[in-house]
């Protein structure tokens, strides 16, 4: 009986000391759930940071459990897109976290976040204890008595109650889509906000202004595309005809473009015009494309360039087939093409329904 009691004593002890450790375990990572617009720009400037595991881009504060991206991203619920931070607060503070937040957003404006607009986008703080609030509550103080701000902070101190990852494609955007990160991220506005606001807090990374390239990014580009992707996209170049990637593609599934991934066309529309390049009767969408007069070859023409990338394509012809009766004749090299069952998995689900 006594040698029972003896093992039952160590085994406890061991049980003890095991539950004691996890709870140390458990105590060291703390969490931090912010929202300031697209998810995509919050996760870096959190991920570099000495004393954070994880940041996770998803949807915080709604009612819907599991809601799709689409849903949020067409205010569908009453979620917010936001980051989640694991952190150890033995190696960085509460505090410290807000200092970066207030220089990642415009805490002014509830109505959106840049040109993303929309309740799903508002800055949003969810505190996870009363010591978050506080310390929030007194960050907010802070910066108001400093005037940083051309008008009143608005940001919104919300008790934290649910968050939902956002699928896959949509987590560490900026390093898995580095060209269409950058594209969408310089024409958001955010950086010339912060930077008005901030001074220059960009340091070296790579610049994409609106429709035109810097010297600096044609030198990243000509690292990531080949010569004459690269040709066809900045210089204008012309491709050989039947001697390209996709001019005899029959797969489903739909084309972006080469540099910032932006969607472009779809197989749908695709037609053989015997010419040897991709054909098609209209773009994805009407707001795809930009239309330029190109004078070029001693005949007048109609260029046709990506909105974002500001990309060479090809040109629009008016001989094609019906319904449009246009042809649009595009250099295979200008193109990324994603077949229909990869669209979920490289982030263009919302064009799923055209197949």
């Amino acid at each position: 009986m006594k040698n029972w009691i003896i093992v039952l004593l160590v085994s406890f002890g061991s049980y003890t000391a095991q539950t004691a450790a996890a709870n140390r375990t458990a105590e060291a990572v703390s969490t931090a759930t912010f929202a300031g617009g697209c998810f995509w720009c919050m996760e870096q400037p959190f991920e570099q940071l000495d004393g954070v595991s994880s940041v996770i881009s998803g949807f915080a504060g709604g009612t819907i459990k599991n809601p799709s991206y689409r849903m949020v991203a067409r205010g569908k619920t009453n979620h917010v897109e936001a980051v989640q931070i694991s952190y150890d607060p033995t190696k960085i503070t509460y505090q410290q976290l807000l200092t970066v937040y207030w220089r990642q957003i415009d805490p002014t404006d509830n109505a959106g976040s840049f040109v993303d607009r929309g309740k799903q986008y508002r800055p949003v703080i969810y505190f996870h204890s009363a010591t978050q609030l506080d310390l929030a509550q007194h960050s907010i103080k802070i910066l108001t008595e400093q005037g940083r701000f051309p008008k009143k902070i608005v940001v919104e101190l919300t008790a934290f109650t649910t968050f939902y990852p956002a699928p896959d494609y949509h987590q560490n955007y900026y390093s898995e889509n580095p060209l269409r990160y950058h594209y969408y991220r310089s024409r958001s506005g955010r950086d010339d906000y912060l930077d008005l606001i901030w001074g220059n807090t960009r340091d070296a990374k790579p610049q994409y202004p609106h429709h035109k390239v810097s010297n600096a990014s044609r030198a990243d580009l000509k690292q990531l595309l080949t010569t004459l992707q690269f040709d066809v996209t900045q210089n204008d170049a012309t491709e050989p005809s039947f001697n390209n990637e996709y001019w005899d593609n029959k797969q489903q599934g739909i084309y972006v473009d080469i540099v910032s991934g932006e969607a472009l066309f779809s197989s749908t529309d695709k037609f053989r015009s015997g010419t040897g390049w991709p054909s098609f009767t209209k773009a994805i969408s009407k707001m795809a494309l930009t239309k330029k007069q190109d004078n070029t070859l001693f005949t007048t023409r109609m260029e046709l360039r990506s909105r974002v990338a500001d990309s060479h394509l090809g040109h629009l012809f008016e001989d094609g087939p019906a319904p449009t009766g246009q042809r649009y004749c595009i250099n295979s090299a200008s193109l990324r093409f994603i077949p229909a069952s990869q669209l979920k998995a490289q982030g263009y689900a919302q064009y799923g329904s055209l197949f």
